[in-house]
């Protein structure tokens, strides 16, 4: 079982930045080093949960493409964290961000986080 606990959010003003963290915990260390994909979702009030950055173990990325050029994901593996580097924000990006994690790429993901809520208005 992994546990996956995010911070980092908060209300900032348009431009502003922020910077989310989804930290694993688990029973062994090997556990994050199976944990193969990794998701930030976001989802707003009234509309459907999208992927917003994806990370695999080799450290390829994916973003979704309102956040190119403006979002960074990361992992920190001898930390167990994930990161989510959040520039120029604008009120589109309001939203409850939550990590995800998948054993396997291609299926849904086994494990959420409770999620962090982020807020962007001036």
């Amino acid at each position: 079982q992994v546990l996956l606990v995010e911070s980092g959010g908060g209300s900032v003003q348009p431009g502003g930045a922020l910077t989310l963290s989804c930290a694993a915990s688990g029973p062994t260390l090997d556990v994050w080093y199976k944990l193969l994909c990794m998701t930030w979702f976001r989802q707003a009030p009234g509309k459907e949960r999208e992927g917003v950055a994806e990370i695999d173990r080799a450290d390829t990325t994916n973003y979704t493409d309102s956040v190119k050029g403006r979002f960074t994901i990361s992992r920190d593996n001898a930390r167990q964290i994930l990161y989510l580097q959040m520039n120029n924000l604008k009120p589109e990006d309001t939203a409850m961000y939550s990590c995800a994690a998948r054993l396997d790429c291609r299926n849904a993901p086994n494990y959420w986080g409770q999620g962090t809520q982020v807020s962007v208005s001036a």
